[in-house]
């Protein structure tokens, strides 16, 4: 059994309720009650393209699925909530991003794991932080040393999950 880490982000239809719909999906991916969800935060966009804020948040679970398989099942709960994938960093119902999968480094065609942009990213640190303060990445390094002041101030909780 693996200990995962999912981000969870939207801006299109409803953010809040698609990631809502998604934490609900992730829970067949869940052994047992070993899903955590992170409180929702506003960020703004990454990129050039005009778009609105997006919600995100962190997951985390155990799981029996193999790296693949469980990339095949978020992408799959993605495509449920209308998922289309026509811009890089473009507007989106749904994006479901395996971070971590226990302490392995993963690095083929289809799948980086951790993932490679988690570092500098505010809306998968201080989520990631909240469900796993004493987490420990593959490479060593503790999880607090990469969240500054800065970082937290970026972000504003959004509403409440209902």
């Amino acid at each position: 059994m693996a200990q995962v880490y999912v981000a969870l982000g939207a801006n299109l239809a409803d953010p809040i309720g698609q990631l809502n719909r998604a934490c609900q999906a992730l829970l067949s991916l869940a052994e047992g009650d070993s899903l955590s969800v992170s409180p929702f935060y506003r960020s703004a966009p990454m990129g050039d393209v005009e778009q609105p804020d997006y919600v995100n948040a962190v997951a985390g679970f155990n799981t029996t699925l193999s790296p693949i398989d469980l990339l095949d099942a978020l992408q799959a709960i993605e495509n449920q909530q209308g998922r289309v994938r026509e811009l890089r960093w473009g507007p989106r119902t749904l994006d479901l991003d395996l971070l971590l999968y226990d302490d392995q480094s993963i690095d083929i065609p289809r799948l980086i794991v951790p993932h490679y942009g988690m570092r500098e990213r505010s809306f998968v640190l201080v989520p990631l932080s909240d469900i796993a303060p004493e987490l420990i990445l593959p490479d060593g390094t503790a999880l607090q040393t990469l969240i500054t002041g800065s970082l937290k101030a970026e972000l504003v909780l959004a509403e409440p999950q209902p």
